[in-house]
């Protein structure tokens, strides 16, 4: 029986690809997934290293994503993360978080590891979801350090522009990982530990070339599991795949979780 393949064309190389992925995943007992920026760009979020609209063409990331640009001019970040936050409050899951979310509820995906900091997987229904670069659903105070829920103050920040404060006047940064940060250790070691004991691991939408988030997919690899990366770009780690599709995540995921 043809395969539905919802690309314009349907080549046989693609069909090909999506067969040999939906068996590995009929076979997996114990499948993680690792999403990148790619597969929240048909949501509308940009991603940051699109030749064309990343938004790392429009903007150095060292003087306005960073946590040394943060401390000594934080207006230039909170200009640049304006529209992006924006975007982010109103993106809405498209279908390769839904199936993915969909897949955990059923019980055959085990963990998300994600790069997003949109919490698109949150919305569509996930559960289990490691946030390696963080959230915006949180802030911390840069003076007293209180941690505080960000919806509300991001909502001002958004509308006003006027820059988030803490009650005691520090400036609250959004727990989002910068340049120069470290990542969460926790989470770090929790998608670690996934990683290592999955037998199939998913990568979606990431072009695998920020560390140590690139790290995962041949953590999974060392340990024994299969990869199966879907990506329209090349990454680094595509000869290291088991299968790979070259294709739209909101079209090929839907159809490889089918």
């Amino acid at each position: 029986m043809k395969l539905p393949w919802p690309l314009a064309g349907r080549d046989r190389e693609a069909e090909q690809a999506l067969r040999a992925g939906r068996a590995l995943v009929r076979q997996a007992q114990r499948v993680v997934a690792l999403t990148g920026a790619g597969i929240s760009t048909p949501s509308g979020i940009p991603d940051f290293r699109s030749s064309a609209s990343g938004l790392w063409e429009l903007a150095d990331p060292m003087e306005v994503a960073s946590i040394w640009s943060f401390r000594r001019r934080p207006e230039a970040f909170f200009d640049w993360v304006r529209p992006l936050a924006e975007t982010i409050l109103t993106a809405k899951p498209n279908p390769a978080h839904t199936a993915l979310a969909r897949a955990e509820q059923l019980g055959y995906l085990k963990a998300i590891l994600t790069q997003n900091i949109d919490d698109l997987h949150h919305r569509a229904g996930s559960r289990r979801v490691l946030e390696l670069h963080g959230h915006l659903r949180e802030a911390t105070c840069m003076r007293c350090h209180a941690v505080v829920q960000a919806e509300m103050t991001l909502r001002d920040f958004i509308q006003t522009g006027r820059l988030p404060h803490c009650q005691c006047g520090g400036l609250l940064k959004p727990n989002v990982i910068l340049f120069g940060e470290m990542l969460p250790h926790e989470i770090l070691q929790q998608a670690q530990a996934e990683a290592q004991a999955c037998d199939l691991m998913l990568v979606a939408g990431s072009s695998l070339e920020v560390m140590p988030a690139s790290d995962l997919p041949m953590l999974a690899k060392e340990a024994g599991a299969r990869l199966v990366i879907v990506n329209l770009a090349p990454t680094p780690l595509d000869d290291e795949a088991d299968v790979l599709i070259r294709a739209d995540v909101a079209k090929a995921i839907p159809a490889l979780l089918a």
